[in-house]
């Protein structure tokens, strides 16, 4: 029997002694380094023909960029599963994935002959592994943003002590948290900030049993957006989602609210952003992710004292990373051994 072939793209930073046990039985290739213009000439080299399924990660991204129909029209014919370590797959075009299970016809979409499946390319995640990581993240961004961290830190480290723009910050004791996607994070998120004596309501596509967030409440995003005065969003990326924080939004909040990010940059509109910060609409910010393609941040925004800012990091904590890679990897092996994926993204669960 033919071992399948399985593309590593990116890095595998704990568990890739669980990738080299995948041979012999699987022949393995490896894109680690490179560019984007260097994964997709290689592909069409013929590179990695016979590819059956990829291993990728949130930061192979910065490698190849997102799997658009760029990469998506040049992967070869052979490839039926992309296992993608982390939650979020914003960076996957997964309808694109599942195009390549229909013929077009005339602008038509042709179910396949045998209707044996939807997707010519089955995408999987690591749903609900990080978590209390991110949880925690959000945490530090919030209290950050509240004090108005970046200003005093910067000026001690150059030697100025507080500095001439310290600003007294605020407690997060009393003060109302408005959530925005009430997930696995958002509840980890809830649980947190109820301990250092917030209040916490919510928005979400759906109203959550009052065990799943006991002690929050649930209500519109209009009314969150005007009654918080800390704002988190804990939102998956869609098209619908994107740059749901824009001029507008900002335009209904309290004067002095706090925004914090931690799930995806393009959540919000970094002009309309900026503008509020510098109006006072928005008193302090904590960013994990931004709108540009990563690490490419905003001048602006590194250049801004009232924003806390991280470099995507809600997730690299050992212990979550190495869940992560470990659910990715079983992914990985049921795809090449069994044919099919242990957690696939919601768009693929049949």
């Amino acid at each position: 029997m033919v071992a399948p072939i399985a593309l590593l793209v990116g890095e595998i930073i704990f568990e890739y002694e669980a990738w080299n046990a995948l041979s012999p039985r699987a022949t393995l290739k490896e894109y680690r380094l490179g560019t984007r213009e260097d994964f997709i000439q290689r592909c069409k080299d013929g590179e990695f023909d016979g590819t059956v399924g990829i291993f990728r990660s949130n930061e192979s991204t910065m490698i190849t960029g997102r799997f658009t129909e760029e990469i998506l029209s040049v992967l070869p014919k052979s490839v039926k599963f992309i296992c993608h370590n982390g939650g979020g797959y914003d960076n996957i075009d997964v309808d694109g994935c599942t195009r390549r299970g229909y013929h077009i016809l005339f602008n038509f979409r042709i179910w396949p002959a045998n209707n044996a499946t939807v997707a010519g390319i089955m995408v999987s995640h690591t749903p609900n592994t990080n978590s209390n990581a991110a949880a925690d993240t959000n945490i530090f961004l919030m209290l950050g943003a509240l004090r108005q961290i970046t200003a005093p830190i910067l000026a001690l480290r150059r030697g100025q002590w507080r500095g001439s723009s310290f600003e007294h910050g605020h407690d997060p004791e009393n003060k109302m948290l408005g959530i925005i996607g009430m997930g696995d994070v958002g509840i980890a998120v809830a649980k947190r900030a109820q301990a250092f004596g917030m209040k916490v309501q919510y928005y979400n596509y759906d109203v959550l049993a009052a065990s799943s967030a006991p002690g929050a409440t649930y209500v519109t995003l209009e009314n969150l957006l005007e009654t918080s005065d800390v704002i988190m969003l804990c939102i998956a990326l869609t098209e619908s989602t994107r740059h749901m924080l824009g001029s507008c939004e900002f335009a209904r909040m309290k004067k002095g609210v706090v925004i914090v990010n931690g799930s995806r940059g393009a959540l919000i509109d970094e002009n309309a952003l900026l503008v509020a910060l510098e109006d006072g609409t928005v008193f302090s910010a904590g960013l994990d992710v931004f709108d540009s393609e990563e690490p490419d941040v905003r001048e602006e925004l590194i250049k801004n004292e009232k924003v806390v800012l991280l470099p995507h990091i809600a997730a690299a904590t050992v212990e979550t990373f190495t869940t992560m890679e470990k659910l990715a990897m079983e992914n990985i092996k049921s795809a090449l051994f069994d044919g099919k994926l242990v957690t696939p993204v919601p768009e693929h669960i049949k």
